[in-house]
C-alpha cells in the first residue's frame, strides 16, 4: 500500500513534466528519476526542440545520470508516462537500472509488454522490476488529447 502511494506521488511529478512538454508543444511524456525516495531528475520529450527523434524523456534522464559518473542504476527508479520504446528499453537494461515504474500502454510502439517485452527477455543479462498501470487513465487521457488536437488542427 505504501508503495503504490510513493508509485502515484512520483507518477504525477512525470505527468508535470509531460504537461511541460505539452505546452513547447512535443509530445506529452514526462520522466522522473528517482532513489531513496528522492528526486534526482526530471525530463520530459524534447524531440523537436532539438530536432532529435532520439530526445525521449528516459534517454534524456540515463544520459544525465551516466555522464555524472555513475555506471548502473540498480537502485533507481524511473517514472515515465508511456511504456517505453525500444530504444529506451535498451538503455535500462544497459544501464542497469534496478526499477521501471510506466502510467500508459504504447500499443504501437512499446516494448515492455504491449509489442513485445524486451526487459523480461532471457538473452539479457539484466532485468529491471516493472510496475505498469500506474495513473493510467491520466497518461493515457493527455496522450490521446494531444494526438486528437494534431489530428483536428
Amino acid at each position: 500500500m505504501q508503495e503504490d502511494k510513493l508509485h502515484i506521488n512520483w507518477m504525477k511529478v512525470a505527468l508535470d513534466e509531460a504537461r511541460q512538454a505539452l505546452k513547447e508543444d512535443e509530445i506529452p511524456v514526462g520522466a522522473v528519476l528517482v532513489k531513496e525516495n528522492k528526486l534526482i531528475l526530471r525530463e520530459h520529450n524534447r524531440t523537436h526542440q532539438l530536432s532529435n527523434p532520439l530526445a525521449h524523456a528516459e534517454k534524456m534522464i540515463i544520459d544525465r545520470i551516466l555522464s555524472s559518473g555513475i555506471r548502473y542504476l540498480y537502485d533507481y527508479t524511473l517514472y515515465v508516462v508511456l511504456e517505453p520504446c525500444l530504444m529506451c528499453a535498451g538503455m535500462m537494461i544497459l544501464s542497469r537500472l534496478g526499477t521501471l515504474v510506466y502510467g500508459a500502454s504504447d500499443p504501437k510502439a512499446g516494448v515492455v509488454g504491449s509489442i513485445y517485452n524486451v526487459l523480461a527477455d532471457k538473452n539479457f543479462n539484466h532485468h529491471p522490476k516493472v510496475v505498469s498501470g500506474i495513473l493510467k487513465e491520466d497518461c493515457s487521457k493527455l496522450l490521446k488529447d494531444f494526438f486528437q488536437n494534431k489530428r483536428n488542427i
